[in-house]
């Protein structure tokens, strides 16, 4: 019965998580650095199995609409790699109360706590996030 779910999404292995679009590997120290510019950082953590992340993905995040709203805003984004259970972003996760990946978070550019996006994202919600953090 999985196999049907995984066939819809080739490549999805135990290799380290690739994201589309430009991006940068997440860090606390560079969320920090960022931050102190007063740049908007959205923070992406994803694992090379995760079905919803890949999801995620290919029809929200690596669509036209949100690449150019990251670009034009200024976003930087930052992608988190937890295929192999990386003990800071476990650390993370763990601060933000979830147990696993997806977990997406929009810093804003004045400062202040990150937005936390939902597990399951659409190009609407995404940018009306990104609308508040700019």
């Amino acid at each position: 019965p999985g196999r049907a779910a995984l066939a819809l999404l080739p490549g999805l292995t135990t290799q380290p998580a690739i994201a589309a679009g430009p991006h940068e590997p997440w860090s606390a120290a560079r969320v920090d650095a960022l931050r102190a510019e007063g740049r908007p950082v959205f923070v992406n953590l994803t694992a090379a199995w995760c079905i919803s992340c890949k999801v995620n993905e290919r029809v929200t995040l690596d669509t036209a609409p949100v690449r150019d709203a990251f670009a034009a805003g200024r976003v930087v984004v930052l992608v988190g790699d937890w295929t192999r259970g990386d003990p800071a972003i476990s650390a993370l996760l763990r601060q933000h109360a979830r147990e696993g990946v997806p977990l997406y978070l929009l810093y804003p550019a004045r400062g202040g706590p990150p937005a936390i996006l939902p597990q399951i994202l659409t190009t609407g919600i995404v940018l009306r996030a990104l609308a508040e953090a700019i």
